[in-house]
């Protein structure tokens, strides 16, 4: 019999009170220093295990069960490079304020810095990527320890979920014998857990509501919503919008431009509204309230910083100050939610203004444009265009960045299905996204993933996930052979170096990699094969795999083009 009672007892207590405070869920690699974390986790009643053997692809599966649960997600690996691993998960947590725990095992203190073979500095290892770092203590089987172990778990929940939620690292030091007494765990003493405290609901301060006041002389207002994701966030700013009569600008990841709520003043081509010069000139606003992160579309951006707007309101219950206009003029710290709710009580329902019944019309006129038919086939705006009448109510999408998500930020429109937008925006890389998509997917009803062909190939081990866990999954790669966005940027117009730096193809089959990993595989060749194809793969209990083969990258761009200059010539003639 194993008697490392001090072993179990700390690391029990550790897993214990972190499940009580809220962990449902814990992502494991596995590995030799993390083994008695990882078997009590496995041996825990209640505590989901994910394996997932790529400490890369686990970190951002983890990101993903946290991004869709709004939950904290415990992470766990053993010692050495393994936890070094997680670093690019871990950017686009902390820019993205996803609660994760990572465990890191470490070799303890006397085995450091003498050549002991998988040692490596991991203290502080993420840096300021870590809301809090904790460099645990060596496992002791007295109450003041044990109490320890409780009181770290706790706090670390508490710390991972206050506002701005993020990152916290755990270091632990673990001595052999490694396999912990099964014999000596009582799972049920962890029951009463202790308090865990997450930032409070602030409430509109008395100081902000002679803005208010003011705010009711300015007709030329909209109110912006980036990527935010809040319960019942889409109904209070559809409220507050009515009310204040501003229009809001949605973008698709704010999560308002599906669903039950009202629409009435929610504008969703304005990126294409903002192409017009004369349309830009013309709505360029006197106040700005905005919510969440900075929006996708670059022309939204361009609005912000040009207007010079009275007031510029940024509203984040984290504290942050997300404005890199440098332009706001009040940051309010305040519950996202709540402010949208005090702030409608202020106003008296109005008509809307001559301001916002502009931007009405020009969603109007632009809108029929926007679904006008270029082509057969080969314009990868046609496969937002398709796919989101076959998107089911309740189901979810994620999208790759680079082109998709901004095929989705112009061909998305506000529909009643209830359609939950994903992307890893907080660092806008390309790496993890299917990792991450099956993290989402374990805690959606089902969802479909709409990537490019270069962030498909970046995280192909992601796959695994779905073939360990039969996670069924509709995952859609617009192919056209490289880095199609690179083609809508200056350096497209220096053709020397241009494939090889930027256009990147790489010819690869991905049939093939699909069928090792036990997914079906299409390569469609028409849009009624590719309606076929993904209502099908609905049905499916697996992974599924369309790839739309797309035109040439430099006609893509000509076509993307020749429909925003005919939505200009129409907006034109509205002025």
């Amino acid at each position: 019999m194993n008697d490392n009672l001090a072993l179990t007892h700390y690391l029990a207590n550790f897993i214990g009170e972190m499940v009580q405070a809220g962990v449902e869920d814990v992502v494991i690699s596995p590995g030799s220093r993390s083994t008695p974390l990882a078997l009590l986790m496995a041996e825990h009643p209640t505590l989901k295990t994910w394996i997932t053997i790529d400490e890369r692809s686990a970190a951002f599966f983890a990101l993903g069960i946290a991004k869709a649960s709004f939950n904290p997600v415990a992470l766990l690996c053993t010692s050495g490079t393994a936890a070094a691993n997680y670093y690019p998960a871990i950017v686009e947590a902390t820019h993205s304020r996803i609660p994760l725990i990572v465990l890191t095992a470490d070799r303890p203190h006397e085995l450091r810095d003498v050549g002991a073979p998988q040692a490596i500095n991991q203290i502080d290892l993420f840096g300021k990527y870590s809301k809090w770092f904790v460099e645990m203590g060596i496992p002791e089987d007295t109450p003041i320890m044990l109490n320890y172990a409780k009181t770290v778990a706790s706090r670390a929940v508490s710390t991972s979920l206050s506002a701005p939620a993020g990152v916290v690292h755990l270091n632990f030091p673990l001595r052999e014998p490694l396999v912990p007494n099964f014999q000596a765990i009582k799972w049920e003493t962890f029951k009463e857990g202790k308090t865990v405290y997450t930032s409070g609901k602030h409430s509109l301060h008395e100081s902000l509501i002679p803005i208010f006041t003011k705010l009711k002389g300015f007709e030329k207002g909209i109110i912006i919503c980036g990527p935010h994701d809040q319960f019942g966030f889409p109904e209070a700013v559809a409220a507050l919008a009515k009310k204040i009569g501003y229009p809001i600008l949605a973008d698709p990841l704010s999560q308002v431009r599906s669903g039950v709520h009202s629409k009435e003043m929610v504008i969703d081509c304005y990126d294409t509204i903002l192409k017009s010069a004369k349309m830009f000139e013309s709505l360029k606003p006197d106040v700005i309230i905005r919510f969440g992160a900075m929006p996708v579309s670059k022309l939204l951006g361009q609005l912000i910083s040009q207007s010079k707007a009275t007031y510029h309101l940024v509203v984040d219950e984290a504290e942050g100050f997300r404005d890199p206009t440098l332009l706001a003029t009040h940051f309010i710290h305040m519950n996202e939610l709540n402010f949208c709710m005090e702030t409608a009580a202020l106003f008296e329902f109005d008509q809307p203004s001559e301001y916002s019944a502009k931007w009405k019309k020009a969603n109007e006129v632009v809108k029929p444009t926007l679904l006008s038919k270029l082509t057969d086939f080969y314009f990868e705006g046609d496969v937002v265009r398709h796919l989101v009448p076959l998107l089911q109510n309740g189901m979810s999408l994620f999208v790759g960045n680079s082109m998709p998500i901004r095929d989705v930020d112009s061909f998305f429109f506000v529909n009643e299905k209830g359609n939950r937008i994903f992307a890893n925006r907080g660092a806008n890389g390309i790496d993890g996204t299917i990792s991450t998509a099956l993290g989402v997917n374990t805690k959606e009803k089902r969802l479909v993933l709409l990537v490019g062909d270069l962030t498909f190939f970046h995280d192909l081990n992601g796959l695994l996930a779905s073939k360990l866990y039969s996670l069924p999954i509709t995952i859609i790669i617009v192919n056209n052979n490289g880095g199609g966005i690179f083609s809508f940027l200056p350096q497209a117009q220096e053709e020397k170096h241009f494939e090889l730096l930027f256009g990147t193809p790489i010819d690869l089959d991905y049939g093939k990699v699909v069928e090792m990993y036990g997914g079906s595989f299409a390569r469609v060749q028409s849009w009624d094969e590719f309606e076929t194809e993904v209502t099908g793969s609905f049905q499916s209990g697996t992974l599924s795999v369309i790839e739309v083969p797309t035109a040439n990258r430099n006609d893509n761009v000509v076509l993307h083009r020749k429909l925003w200059e005919k939505a200009v010539e129409a907006l034109d003639a509205l002025l």
